[in-house]
């Protein structure tokens, strides 16, 4: 006849029987503790490619921002020169805008007040697909890494700086010749320009300037 042995567990003995339940808690703990860890994991890994594409995305802002600085330097040279800049390393476009009386825009902007532009663009927005939304473009840089600098002036506030002011000495008499010299007062102009990457509009800097000539 068979015997079976009962091993008996006493309290205090150090022994004890796991029940089913207790392993489905714990299994389950673990799994909460892996989704856990593969969660941060995934935080991580996202933190870092977003920090990569905010720095790559930085650094081409910032080099569309250089591009919009050197539009702006040429566009007081082309102010200063009342439109006829020559620059050799620079291919100026001039597109064909014209007022209602048949006269370039861009001379208009340059020698009139606002009121005077009859038919010419003076909203403050630029489209490069529109050339009526701008006065003039340029390129800077080759290939890839070039940028088209498009660029309008949306006011005039009309002075007396554009003619020859070398006599004049504040608005007084000149007591030998009789002649009264005129006070400077120059010319208010609001610009805007606008620089983006010749390959695509994503990299992309605006600038609104009052320069006064």
């Amino acid at each position: 006849m068979s015997k079976y042995v009962r091993k008996m567990f006493r309290p205090g003995s150090g022994h004890r029987r796991v029940k089913a339940g207790e392993r489905g808690i714990a299994l389950v703990m673990v799994l909460v503790l892996s989704a856990i860890s593969l969660a941060i994991m995934a935080g991580l890994v996202y933190m870092l490619t977003v920090g990569t594409q905010t720095s790559g995305s930085h650094k081409r802002y910032r080099s569309a921002v250089e591009a919009g600085k050197a539009g702006t330097e040429i566009a007081y040279d082309l102010i200063a020169a009342r439109g006829n800049l020559s620059i050799p390393t620079i291919s100026l476009y001039l597109p064909s805008n014209t007022d209602s009386g048949g006269k370039s825009c861009l001379t208009n902007k340059l020698n009139n007040n606002t009121a005077t532009w009859s038919g010419c663009n003076s909203t403050m927005p630029i489209d490069p697909d529109q050339e009526g939304t701008y006065d003039w473009s340029f390129q800077l840089g080759t290939g890839s890494q070039s940028y088209t600098v498009y660029a309008k002036i949306v006011d005039t506030v009309e002075g007396n700086s554009a003619g020859s002011i070398g006599l004049t000495k504040g608005g007084v008499v000149n007591t030998n010749s009789g002649e009264i010299t005129v006070m400077s007062r120059p010319y208010l102009y609001t610009l805007e320009v606008d620089s983006q990457r010749s390959s695509g509009p994503r990299e992309r800097a605006k600038y609104s300037i009052l320069y006064k000539y």
